[in-house]
């Protein structure tokens, strides 16, 4: 059974910091592009950002370029999204979310994507 956890949510100041996890079982982790996507209230769920799973390379949403860093550990079967300076637009519920297509092509759209978790909640406050 396939299982992606997110943890490390909440509640942070404009221009404060957060760092989510994503903990992943159930499938060969280091052969999957992982992703983040975020859903705020009344809006479609948007990209973030994704790290392939070879390399590793990396893919930012303009929105977030420069305030993000995703990274992973394959022996940890997880994958991090530093978040800095956010700011009230950041809030959302945060995704992460797995792609088996072992390709060179990194997806930016939700529906693509294999496997989610269940969500944490990023709320910053202005």
């Amino acid at each position: 059974q396939v299982e992606l956890v997110e943890s490390g949510g909440g509640l942070v100041q404009s221009g404060g910091s957060l760092r989510l996890s994503c903990a992943v079982s159930g499938l060969l982790f280091s052969t999957y592009t992982m992703a983040w996507f975020r859903q705020a209230p009344g809006k479609e769920r948007e990209f973030v950002t994704a790290i392939s799973w070879n390399g590793p390379r990396t893919y930012y949403a303009d929105s977030v370029k420069g305030r993000f860093t995703i990274s992973r550990n394959n022996p940890k079967n997880t994958v991090y999204l530093q978040m800095n300076s956010l700011k009230p637009e950041d809030t959302a519920v945060y995704y992460c979310a797995a792609d088996r297509a072992r390709d060179t092509v990194i997806r930016s759209t939700w529906s693509l994507y294999d496997y989610w978790g269940q969500g944490t909640q990023v709320t910053v406050s202005s």
